[in-house]
């Protein structure tokens, strides 16, 4: 694999204009890199790295890199993981992480150790789930959906810091920052009791290529055990297909059971299982 079979380029058209229809080709599994790319093309790109690997005018793997954080790949086999970082670190970069899913992404790390000397250690594994036949969850709690508005904006950033503490994401949520976040791009619906009191809630984000991806579920701690949280993402799945979504996905903390055996009872299947790795 030669190292120049990888093009670079901080032009976020350019690199949609020749790597569009490769990402297209498997929406659910390009879930990430789908709504990453739109957002940058709508928003601006801010020093943003692409990359495509191109042989014979065929795309067959992308790469994008914000500055000054890791590499979020698509499948590679063993020998183009090893262009790749060696394209990489010929050009002087610096990574603190990669992400892909878990065989590229073991392949990329042992590729980066040869190179760099560098000893990488797993952060976290995930899974990355496609809905099958959507399964309302039984029992069903009482209740309904309701889109938040904009008079529920300062309870939803609530939720989405309690969610990012959770999850161990440090990012600041407030009313300056919150344009600036992953969580403001996205669709929100509450799981509402009888009496109107929100008890869950599930985020999607703008659909692209034809999937969209269900992102964050959140149930407050004393709320949980009650059927909420499989209500509420029941509710955001079928919207997401009444409105012509034709995959809906998820992620999932791998090591966490009860999510993983939640989704899987609503009618989920695991796509494929997503490695991130620490490089430092």
């Amino acid at each position: 694999m030669r190292t120049d079979d990888w093009h670079l380029t901080e032009d976020v058209d350019e690199f949609l204009a020749r790597a569009g229809e490769f990402l297209r080709s498997r929406p659910a599994l390009h879930t990430t890199p789908l709504s990453v790319t739109e957002k940058l093309r709508t928003q601006g790109t801010e020093g943003v790295l692409f990359g495509r690997l191109e042989r014979g005018g065929e795309v067959g793997a992308t790469f994008y890199r914000f500055p000054s954080r890791g590499l979020s790949v698509t499948s590679l086999r063993p020998e183009q993981a090893d262009a790749l970082a060696a394209h990489l670190v010929s050009l002087g970069h610096s990574l603190p992480w990669v992400t892909a899913d878990h065989d590229t992404a073991t392949a990329f790390a042992e590729a980066w150790r040869r190179h760099t000397g560098a000893t990488p250690t797993v952060r976290v594994r995930l899974h990355l789930y496609r809905l099958g036949t959507l399964t309302p969850p039984e029992p069903h709690p009482q209740g309904r959906g309701r889109l938040v508005g904009e008079e529920d904006h300062e309870h939803l950033m609530g939720w989405c810091r309690e969610f990012a503490a959770d999850v161990e994401e440090a990012v600041t949520i407030d009313a300056a920052s919150w344009a600036g976040t992953r969580f403001a791009e996205k669709r929100y619906t509450y799981w509402e009791t009888p009496d109107g009191t929100p008890v869950s809630m599930a985020g999607v984000n703008p659909m692209v290529g034809g999937q969209v991806r269900v992102d964050p579920v959140y149930t407050p701690a004393h709320l949980r055990g009650r059927g909420y949280a499989g209500a509420v993402t029941a509710e955001v799945s079928r919207a997401a297909l009444a409105a012509g979504a034709e995959e809906v996905v998820l992620y999932t903390n791998a090591a966490n059971p009860t999510s993983n055996a939640l989704y899987q009872r609503l009618g989920f299947v695991r796509l494929t299982d997503v490695t991130v790795y620490d490089l430092t």
